[in-house]
């Protein structure tokens, strides 16, 4: 009975230890190399670097953007703002009196930044991560008039690099239609200041 035990248990501990070898350590080192190779921006976290070399973001993370000069993002329920180890979504529903709560400053906030008619949802809702990149082109383009007369710049030059910037669908037919931020104000920040029109 006791040679049966120990010759059953040496296989399975000889086992547990070859696939913890295996998934443990070699499996990860294979696709951090593989991925290293194939897509190594990617990889390393799609950062987005100035012309000196710092990294200013990156295309997968929210930043926010607080002054008027700047396309501003969606507001985020990630910790104190865009925390990759605070990503959540609250669970709070449209009829939730903590949302409508939570809303009504960012409401007034843009109201105040001379955004009229209707309020793309996403510029007072955070997405489902807290670390939402992106804007809808509609949320962008609420923000034209205000970034076009801080910067001074004509109103249709601001629009037509929103437009320039906003990104189909994948493949044509998964998710909607986007604009990263980051990239819009990274090109508007090229396009410079001038005089209003």
């Amino acid at each position: 009975m006791v040679n049966d035990f120990t010759s059953s248990l040496r296989p399975a501990i000889v086992m547990t230890i070859l696939f913890a070898i295996l998934l443990g350590i070699l499996y990860p080192l294979a696709m951090t190399g593989i991925g290293q190779v194939i897509f190594p921006a990617q990889a390393n976290g799609s950062l987005v670097r100035d012309q000196g070399g710092k990294v200013i973001g990156s295309t997968v993370i929210g930043q926010a953007f607080t002054t008027d000069r700047y396309f501003q993002t969606r507001p985020s329920a990630a910790g104190d703002g865009y925390d990759g180890l605070a990503s959540s979504g609250f669970n709070l529903g449209p009829t939730a009196q903590a949302l409508v709560d939570r809303v009504k400053p960012d409401i007034e906030r843009r109201r105040d930044e001379g955004v009229i008619g209707e309020i793309p949802a996403d510029l007072v809702t955070a997405s489902g991560s807290g670390l939402d990149p992106h804007l809808s082109p509609e949320a962008a383009l609420a923000q034209v008039e205000r970034v076009a007369r801080v910067r001074e710049l004509p109103v249709g030059s601001v629009r037509t690099l929103v437009r320039t910037h906003t990104d189909g669908p994948l493949l044509g037919i998964l998710g909607e239609n986007r604009v990263n931020v980051l990239a819009l104000n990274q090109a508007l920040d090229r396009l410079g200041t001038g005089t209003a029109r």
